[in-house]
């Protein structure tokens, strides 16, 4: 339905203001199915809106800050025990996406208020030159399996991946961002301690090189579109097909582009995150300082300069 062309026109009329007698006329269609898309349009509508306020309210990991709830000094250790495996045997990676396309499902067309993460490894092109294919990915896949686990403890989800890199979201309220913006940034932090104590260890017995990343953080609306279906077969013929989802948004290019700006093993945030959080997490970041060459992104809300902060 949603591609279907003479609905999304009835459905931009309507949004536009214009009345259902006078669109029915300018798409020369009965008035009987403008009225019945508009009808259709508007029960979804407040659908996403019911399950909006109903996720917002319900409580889940994303409703309690949980620094003092996750075990980094466990999530090191396990880390290890994984990365070890990995080197030693045939790595078993297990990684999905599925609980995210739930949530994204919900929201499609929708603007929803995300904090999104981005990390990604530093010099990996270097090391894509350096490294044979085999073990190169062997160490790109327990990037991407210990970071997305840190995600999910912290009560995020993974987006996508993208070569060396993770995009991740937090669902967020502007009338609350403490919680979420809490939440990414202790994420962030067990990242850089999990690489720095878990994987670079066993790295370094087996010869591999360390790897060091970069994390990118800030707040804001996006849109949740589908790009279509993903069909897939399975073994006794049935086909499933899932909504192909991802997010649109000035927030994801920021963050994307904050990231870049980041030192080895160093968190940046935007201005909002950093308002959001409490003082002692605060203080520990200081203000970027970055030429208007390089840097001139603009808040919406203030005009000015969108300030950057990085981990001490």
């Amino acid at each position: 339905m949603s591609g279907n062309p003479q609905r999304q026109a009835i459905i931009n009329y309507h949004v536009s203001g214009i009345d259902p007698e006078m669109i029915a006329l300018q798409l020369d269609i009965s008035q009987e199915v403008v009225d019945r898309t508009i009808a259709e349009y508007v029960a979804e509508e407040e659908r996403k809106e019911k399950y909006a306020s109903d996720a917002a309210k319900a409580p889940s990991l994303a409703s309690f800050e949980l620094a003092k709830v996750v075990d980094t000094d466990a999530a090191v250790k396990n880390a290890q025990e994984r990365v070890w495996r990995a080197l030693r045997f045939e790595p078993q990676f297990n990684l999905s996406t599925e609980e995210t396309s739930n949530i994204l499902e919900k929201f499609v067309k929708s603007k929803i208020t995300f904090v999104i993460l981005h990390i990604d490894i530093v010099g990996s092109t270097k090391l894509s030159m350096t490294l044979p294919a085999d073990r190169l990915a062997t160490i790109v896949q327990s990037f991407t399996q210990e970071m997305s686990a840190l995600v999910t403890a912290y009560g995020g989800f993974v987006l996508k991946y993208v070569g060396d890199a993770i995009l991740a979201f937090f669902l967020a309220d502007w009338s609350n961002l403490r919680v979420p913006c809490a939440n990414a940034v202790a994420c962030a932090q067990a990242m850089t301690k999990v690489m720095d104590q878990g994987v670079n260890p066993i790295l370094n017995q087996y010869d591999y090189p360390e790897l060091h990343v970069r994390v990118g953080i800030d707040v804001g609306d996006n849109v949740v579109v589908q790009y279509g279906w993903d069909a897939h077969t399975l073994e006794d013929g049935v086909q499933i097909k899932r909504p192909h989802l991802d997010i649109l948004g000035y927030t994801i290019n920021v963050t994307t582009k904050m990231t870049a700006l980041a030192n080895p093993d160093q968190i940046v945030i935007g201005q909002f995150v950093y308002e959001a959080l409490d003082d002692a997490q605060k203080k520990r970041f200081a203000p970027v300082k970055v030429s208007p060459q390089i840097w001139d992104y603009v808040s919406d809300h203030t005009g000015k300069i969108y300030v950057l902060y990085g981990s001490r």
